[in-house]
């Protein structure tokens, strides 16, 4: 069976899915060069780790990559070292670069110079036409149900129509996307793929440590809130010691300031408690995951998360 074909630019991936770019090391060579090679898009996250790693990730993604796949990066806008990063990633010659958590002309006119398509992180119809006119090659719109950092209170089916309507660019449909069932429900909506964070984190190739997975796998409906972070948006994490913690605004002290927000609230470090739960302790550190992490009860090796969606999508069509 031909599935429909996903085009952003040069990509053409066997399936119309892409991996989300989840930091701090979550996504990294490991998992991207993994979806890349079962047939989707991967996405190696550059925050929380230095230029060199980032370009060391990359390198080791594309010599992991067994066929034609594809590899882009994932930086952050409200981050302080987004163009370093961002220039770092051109001269790598990823696939693309995606970014979230703000808008900037410039990004836009450094992939036109250098032919690497950029694609924006969007939660809105007019956040979507804003890239599309400044030189966006697709949007990635995030509902709601989304893990990480949030840009919206709407669900992903309230957003996605309008923005489809708004721009002839390829639309991503992102938040709460786990099954078939969901791909093919984005895809008559009129996205033209589909990118999932959460389902790939319980993946035996994830770069997580297997004590951050098993947060996924162990999870309850009731499990998941929202905190305000630093960054000033609400994130979806896992309840855990820390969630009650920084709960009600409450303020952590600072060991030592990374200076790495262009604008922080100061009341935690966001970088420092995702680098702990990386380190493996999953109780005081944010464990960011999608509102539907509940219906993950196991890991698997990514090419048979693929699989499963992809058989689960012929059932529905």
């Amino acid at each position: 069976m031909k599935f429909p074909q996903l085009k952003i630019d040069h990509m053409l991936p066997k399936v119309p899915i892409m991996q989300g770019g989840m930091g701090v090391g979550i996504s990294l060579s490991g998992l991207a060069s993994a979806v890349a090679n079962a047939g989707g898009i991967g996405i190696i996250s550059g925050t929380g780790i230095t230029v060199d790693e980032m370009r060391s990730n990359i390198r080791k993604a594309k010599d992991s990559i067994k066929d034609s796949g594809y590899i882009g990066v994932n930086v952050l806008f409200a981050m302080n070292d987004f163009a370093e990063k961002m220039k770092a990633a051109i001269d790598e010659k990823v696939d693309f670069i995606i970014s979230g958590a703000g808008i900037s002309r410039d990004m836009y006119a450094w992939g036109k110079e250098s032919g690497i398509p950029v694609i924006s992180i969007v939660s809105s119809a007019k956040l979507a036409r804003l890239s599309e006119r400044l030189g966006a090659s697709a949007v990635v719109v995030e509902g709601f149900e989304a893990g990480g950092h949030l840009g919206t209170e709407r669900p992903l089916f309230d957003i996605l129509p309008e923005v489809v309507e708004a721009v002839k660019i390829p639309v991503i449909a992102a938040g709460g996307i786990m099954t078939g069932e969901d791909l093919a429900r984005a895809l008559r909506a009129g996205a033209s793929g589909v990118q999932m964070g959460t389902r790939f984190v319980a993946s035996e190739e994830c770069d997580a440590p297997l004590s951050f997975k098993e947060k996924y796998v162990y999870a309850q409906q009731e499990d998941t809130s929202l905190v305000k972070t630093t960054v000033g948006l609400q994130g979806r994490a896992i309840k855990n010691q820390f969630t009650e913690l920084i709960s009600d605004n409450k303020k952590v002290k600072i060991k030592k300031c990374r200076d790495c927000l262009k604008n922080c609230s100061y009341r935690f470090c966001t970088l420092d408690s995702l680098i702990t739960s990386l380190n493996g302790d999953c109780e005081n550190g944010l464990v960011f995951a999608g509102s539907r992490v509940h219906e993950i009860k196991e890991i698997l090796p990514v090419k048979t998360i693929i699989n499963n969606i992809m058989s689960e999508y012929k059932t529905c069509i």
